[in-house]
């Protein structure tokens, strides 16, 4: 049966060939838990069979749902770097890890994933975009404490999952995160290069605004002040490639003996890697060089970067979950064999992995 008007198949098609009534069908569309289970499957197949396409407007109205959530990366003001906004996220791996990892959680349910790139220009037109109801809730990616994008979006009543903990400012507490332990990457970085002989050591850094470059740059420094030696010198870059390189040459024109550094992130990583071989140094014979991510960056890098990884792709299948759970939607089954620390919501609504060292060729 199909609408006269269109020549669609219609919900009474989809009942008749399911031998149910035009409520149930009804009821299984719109993910109504109640439905059992023999009868929900016997109504999708007609759905198939059929053709039915449901109308999506029309289900909106019934669910309250847009079936989309919005993935939110936002920049705060004043940020500034040598490239444009959008082609720093574009061509840094970690938004393509963060996208993978959340489709795993949504797709199941059905729930579409819609980037929404903010840079400060654009954080009114995000607002608007999310108080009009055209998703049902926002994985927000930041860097910065002083971001007022995070406390705008929560402020509008739509569920938001964090991809950090943000403390202090207008940031109300509890607001679900899913962090890395930021600080045991830095730590993990530091042994390593300590353990490898090395005794002249340095630090590029991102942005220390971002709480999660605060937390590894202070974990680093610690722990090598603690071994004895002397404070790491620190060089700012930009989370990019051409940053890592500037930052290592002005480095090897403070320290020349430099032999060890630590990058805190892996495109940042591979800059200094090309910088410090373009400058005659050998990788990691002269100079040892570790990043942070374990991104495809770092496989790629000539030499491939030893890094900390952090499970991206878990944590923001994480989020996702989270995100399902505050929009009133059940999330997809766990995975039996996932850690199940990956599971812990720890104070203040917040998840935290654990990082890694991931061994390879330049240090």
């Amino acid at each position: 049966m199909a609408s006269a008007s269109s020549g669609r198949p219609t919900l009474e098609a989809v009942a008749s060939v399911a031998g149910v009534s035009r409520a149930t069908v009804s009821r299984v569309i719109n993910g109504v838990p109640t439905v059992d289970p023999a009868i929900a499957h016997v109504v999708r197949r007609a759905i198939e069979q059929t053709g039915y396409v449901p109308n999506l407007a029309a289900r909106s109205l019934v669910t309250r749902r847009t079936g989309s959530v919005a993935l939110v990366v936002s920049e705060p003001p004043g940020h500034r770097s040598p490239l444009p906004f959008l082609e720093r996220i574009f061509t840094d791996p970690y938004l393509g890890r963060v996208t993978a990892g959340a489709q795993e959680a949504l797709r199941p349910r059905d729930v579409h994933l819609a980037i929404m790139p903010a840079d400060p220009p654009a954080h009114d037109q995000v607002v608007r975009y999310v108080r009009q109801g055209h998703v049902d809730g926002v994985l927000l990616i930041t860097s910065s404490a002083d971001d007022p994008l995070p406390a705008r979006l929560v402020g509008l009543g739509t569920p938001v999952v964090l991809s950090a903990r943000i403390a202090g400012g207008a940031m109300p507490d509890g607001v679900p995160a899913v962090d890395l332990d930021q600080a045991a990457g830095g730590r993990l970085a530091a042994e390593h290069l300590l353990a490898t002989g090395r005794r002249r050591l340095a630090v590029v850094t991102g942005p220390t605004d971002a709480p999660f470059m605060r937390a590894r740059l202070d974990a680093f420094l610690d722990t090598v002040v603690a071994a004895g030696l002397d404070r790491p010198a620190v060089a700012d870059a930009d989370f990019t490639r051409p940053g890592g390189e500037a930052a290592a040459r002005q480095l090897l024109a403070e320290i020349p003996g430099i032999d060890g550094v630590f990058a805190g992130n892996d495109l940042m990583a591979d800059g200094v890697s090309t910088a410090l071989q373009s400058a005659g140094r050998r990788v990691p014979g002269d100079v040892a060089v570790v990043g942070f991510d374990d991104s495809s960056a770092a496989a790629q890098a000539h030499p491939p970067l030893t890094t900390v990884r952090q499970p991206v792709e878990n944590m923001a299948r994480r989020m996702a979950e989270l995100l399902l759970e505050g929009m009133g939607a059940p999330a997809p089954d766990r995975d039996p064999g996932a850690d199940p620390s990956d599971d812990a919501v720890g104070p203040g609504g917040v998840v935290t992995f654990a990082p890694e060292l991931v061994v390879r060729d330049s240090a």
